[in-house]
């Protein structure tokens, strides 16, 4: 992609950002940026790796994130300028993006920001045993390539989207230590995705991911019950055409750590 690419797809990025209680069709950000609507689609989906409609999507749910940590009682306001006219489909999409409802989310933004960061000092708790089909012989290898710089903690996972907007369907996490196996992934095609946090006394930082690393491995994978794949993904500062981080990371580490205890 050239410089003017790109910047027609941060215009419209921008876009999207003033005008999320509206509805924005790729039609009408075509015309903002010159483009045909057939050139318009292209372009933005190779600078972002999803259509436009689904990265206005993603920033409604970021932004109803953001409203819901500042003051959860303005919820229906919060709604109606993020456009969504019925709390009954925003709890439902809401739900299915974030991994809990608006609710537990505002509830657990203090307990699980705190649970995270026990592990500044030690790494994350494998997981125990090995789930899914004994016979399977599956081994997915995983190296996090992290600049040196970098003091967070790191979550690498495999998605059904090109974007963490839903439940991964194996994934973990790691300080220092960057390397790491699955054995449970289920059969199917993913996108192999990592975002690495920095450390932070702020609970919204680790909710409102804007200035979390990213990485992600440069092609979707096919899985199979006896799949042996060695990945690498490098982590790098997040760009303008980034979609939002919406899926909640520190829950998805609460959660592995409760199975570790049934277990």
């Amino acid at each position: 992609m050239n410089e003017e690419q790109i910047a027609a797809a941060e215009a419209a990025i921008g876009y999207m950002k003033e005008h999320l209680e509206e509805d924005v069709t790729s039609e009408r950000l075509a015309a903002i940026v010159g483009y045909s609507p057939f050139h318009f689609s292209r372009i933005f989906k190779q600078a972002t790796g999803i259509s436009p409609r689904h990265y206005l999507s993603a920033l409604r749910m970021e932004a109803g994130k953001s409203a819901l940590l500042r003051d959860p009682s303005l919820l229906m306001k919060i709604l109606l300028s993020i456009g969504f006219r019925s709390p009954g489909s925003f709890h439902t999409r809401f739900k299915q993006n974030v991994g809990m409802s608006p609710r537990k989310f505002r509830a657990f933004a203090q307990p699980l920001s705190s649970y995270v960061r026990q592990y500044e000092l030690q790494e994350p708790i494998a997981e125990k045993g090995k789930s899914g089909d004994p016979s399977s012989t599956q081994q997915i290898r995983c190296r996090i390539e992290a600049p040196p710089s970098f003091r967070g903690i790191v979550f690498v996972g495999f998605f059904p989207s090109p974007i963490p907007d839903q439940r991964p369907v194996a994934g973990t996490a790691m300080n220092r230590n960057r390397n790491c196996t699955f054995t449970d992934v289920p059969p199917g095609v993913y996108h192999a995705l990592a975002a690495g946090i920095p450390w932070s006394l702020n609970p919204k930082d680790y909710f409102i991911l804007n200035h979390a690393l990213r990485g992600k491995y440069p092609h979707p994978i096919q899985v199979t019950e006896n799949s042996s794949l060695q990945l690498t993904i490098s982590l790098r500062e997040p760009l303008a055409v980034d979609p939002p981080i919406v899926v909640n990371l520190p829950l998805l580490l609460f959660e592995k750590k409760e199975r570790n205890k049934a277990k």
